[in-house]
């Protein structure tokens, strides 16, 4: 893949399911990148176009979980699109509910997790994860933030690239999509939003979530930004 393709702009999606879970860190590497963003709320309704529009999808979290179709009817819609993604192999990349989404719409089963995981947790790459274009960026074991009670089996011909010890983080599978657990993407103004809006789920005082995330959240963007970066590589890398 040449520098001059992985520079080329693309025309990217942005997913997201409600005003406090933007894409953040990713969504900004897509701009600073020259890319075309655009951006679809999905409850709020239909896509600005079918999936072979964009070069790239990027799908984000949300409250809801990815089984709650009877409240949520447009999550059914929404995996049918991720599905038609993946069977044109469109590069995709799904976090937190959108890793969940991008599993199920490739046959994995979502569910409950045996235990919650939220605040900052270390995940740990598996071999496969340490040699992945996109997860390969992290280190071997990574301190991560966590908000999630959901999680997912890995798809049928996936690959597991990461794991925490309550559940997979990461998968691939050859469309080629990325499924990833935790919140790479996440901001400072993003994280305390979160904190304001459901602070009784929280198994630590705020403050403490608080604290501890400023000192942490230097780390997580530059993180976040070195997945979001190689992930458009990877896309620009196909489309040319």
């Amino acid at each position: 893949m040449s520098l001059a393709a992985s520079s080329r702009e693309l025309r990217v999606l942005s997913m997201t399911h409600g005003a406090t879970v933007p894409g953040g860190v990713f969504d900004e590497a897509a701009v600073a990148a020259g890319h075309a963003l655009e951006q679809w709320t999905v409850p709020n309704g239909d896509p600005p176009g079918p999936p072979p529009s964009f070069d790239a999808l990027l799908v984000f979290g949300g409250s809801m979980h990815p089984d709650d179709d009877e409240p949520h009817p447009w999550l059914a819609s929404e995996s049918a699109f991720l599905k038609e993604a993946l069977d044109r192999r469109i590069p995709t990349l799904g976090i937190c509910l959108g890793a969940q989404l991008v599993a199920r719409a490739g046959g994995a089963s979502v569910m409950r997790a045996t235990e919650p995981e939220i605040g900052w947790r270390d995940v740990s790459l598996t071999t496969a994860g340490a040699d992945d274009p996109v997860l390969g960026v992290l280190p071997a074991t990574a301190t991560v933030f966590q908000w999630h009670h959901y999680t997912f089996g890995l798809p049928p011909r996936g690959t597991e690239l990461a794991r925490s010890p309550v559940c997979l983080q990461a998968f691939r599978l050859a469309g080629p999509a990325w499924g990833i657990q935790f919140h790479p993407e996440v901001t400072s103004s993003m994280l305390a939003s979160w904190i304001e809006e459901d602070p009784d789920d929280l198994p630590m005082p705020p403050d403490e979530l608080l604290a501890e995330s400023a000192e942490r959240i230097a780390a997580s963007t530059a993180q976040g930004r070195a997945l979001a970066d190689a992930f458009l590589h990877v896309a620009a890398g196909r489309r040319h």
